[in-house]
């Protein structure tokens, strides 16, 4: 098993900034019942929103700046 490395901070209420081996990229929104923004330095757009329900489902859309 290969061996990775993910760290996540919290610069404000609300925004984390994620840094891995490759990349980073700043996340915003997720407070209750909200969608979370997700903008990564390699131009990777992610929008994702838990939906209703007992089981955890989430809608997750991603896009890439060409």
């Amino acid at each position: 098993m290969p061996l990775t490395f993910r760290k996540s901070f919290r610069i404000l209420p609300g925004v984390r900034l994620n840094i891995n081996k490759r990349s980073w990229s700043i996340t915003t929104g997720g407070g209750k019942d909200g969608p979370r923004y997700t903008r990564s330095s390699t131009g990777r757009r992610t929008t994702s929103m838990d939906l209703p329900g007992p089981f955890g489902w989430r809608r997750t859309r991603t896009t890439r700046r060409h």
